[in-house]
């Protein structure tokens, strides 16, 4: 995992030096990088399953934990929703934020391992890519992290993941930087 994270640094540098550097006052400091990955899981239609609060959310907590090396916060309902059967204060969904080493390793293991293992799968929208260059993506299933285990897995949940940029860019510049990190990104948006 050391290596691939520095390989993706180094990639990132170096096209970044390339694209960018028009003066000798281009540091380090410069090249943006992510500010944080965060993902989110929704649990909401799981209500429904009896004895939820005592098996099937710590289950996907504990799932959660092993994908992402850290423990998910709850998120709560705001307010009652008749419509969806929702009360003020039931689960609604589980998130972590990553920074730092987790996040990196994290980012790794969703491009290089995660992604090529989604059934069917023909690269990345470019609509996930937003003005502001944070990336949106979602994968159906947990079974496709190689740390899961599908014979022991009993409840197939969602994983969404936004990656946000330590500094705001341009959609195009975010593209380009997406794909030299090795996301798999579609050529045009009518692929």
């Amino acid at each position: 995992m050391e290596s691939q994270r520095s390989a993706h640094a180094q990639n990132v540098r170096r096209h970044f030096k390339k694209e960018t550097m028009t003066t000798k006052k281009h540091t380090k400091k410069e090249i943006p990088l992510f500010s944080k990955i965060v993902v989110n899981v929704g649990v909401g239609k799981m209500r429904n399953i009896s004895q939820f609060d005592e098996k099937v959310l710590p289950a996907i907590k504990e799932e959660l934990k092993i994908i992402t090396g850290q423990q998910p916060s709850i998120r709560k309902a705001r307010q009652s929703i008749s419509t969806f059967k929702i009360r003020q204060g039931d689960v609604v969904g589980l998130q972590i934020t990553l920074r730092g080493k987790r996040m990196m390793d994290y980012f790794t293991r969703l491009v290089t391992i995660a992604l090529p293992r989604v059934r069917d799968f023909r690269g990345l929208p470019l609509s996930n890519v937003d003005g502001h260059g944070i990336l949106n993506l979602g994968v159906r299933e947990q079974t496709v992290f190689p740390e899961i285990v599908a014979e022991k897995s009993f409840y197939p949940f969602g994983v969404q993941t936004t990656v946000v940029p330590k500094k705001s860019m341009e959609r195009e510049a975010a593209i380009e930087l997406y794909r030299s990190l090795g996301v798999p990104l579609r050529r045009s948006e009518k692929e």
